[in-house]
């Protein structure tokens, strides 16, 4: 394939960084029996917009497991100047895998990994036919970055490509 041809893109979604973005940019939001549920509609919202502007050939949401990380196991104050989640975006958490699975997404948890290492790994794995875009504001991401993979702020409608990742 000559490089002006377009080639097909993949897109990742951090689908922890997209959740919490979402929570607090929506208020309060809750269902009628009290379930909050902003997070859901931020992070709704935000997956159509992607998919209605960008129209990715692949999707998928990259998400953290349950109960830490192989980083948690190795240095147990990994992460430890975090607030903990607030109470009403933690009740939402079960939600997310049902939101995917309305949109035939695949939802990726691999136990011991954190979304970003799914996302890093598969954007190694598939960089050599695919374009590939990491949807997330984590900065971390961008030593990921290369010629066939950009990292893509969706809130700040921002693609960081190797060009800026370089000069920086």
């Amino acid at each position: 394939m000559n490089d002006t041809a377009k080639r097909p893109t993949l897109y990742l979604v951090d689908g922890p960084n997209m959740a919490f973005r979402a929570f607090y940019a929506i208020g309060g939001m809750a269902s009628s029996k009290g379930q909050p549920t902003n997070a859901l509609f931020g992070f709704v919202n935000m997956l159509l917009k992607l998919i209605r502007d960008h129209r990715p050939d692949h999707l998928a949401i990259a998400w953290d497991p349950r109960g830490g990380t192989f980083r948690d196991q190795l240095f147990p104050d990994y992460k430890g100047t975090r607030p903990d989640m607030p109470d009403a975006l933690a009740a939402q958490m079960p939600l997310f895998p049902r939101v995917a699975e309305a949109f035939g997404l695949p939802f990726l948890v691999l136990d011991g990994f954190e979304a970003d290492d799914v996302m890093g790994t598969l954007a190694r794995r598939h960089e050599g036919e695919l374009d590939v875009v990491l949807v997330s504001s984590d900065k971390d991401l961008m030593q990921l970055v290369t010629e066939r993979v950009s990292l893509y702020d969706s809130m700040k409608d921002r693609r960081i490509s190797f060009a800026e990742v370089e000069e920086k």
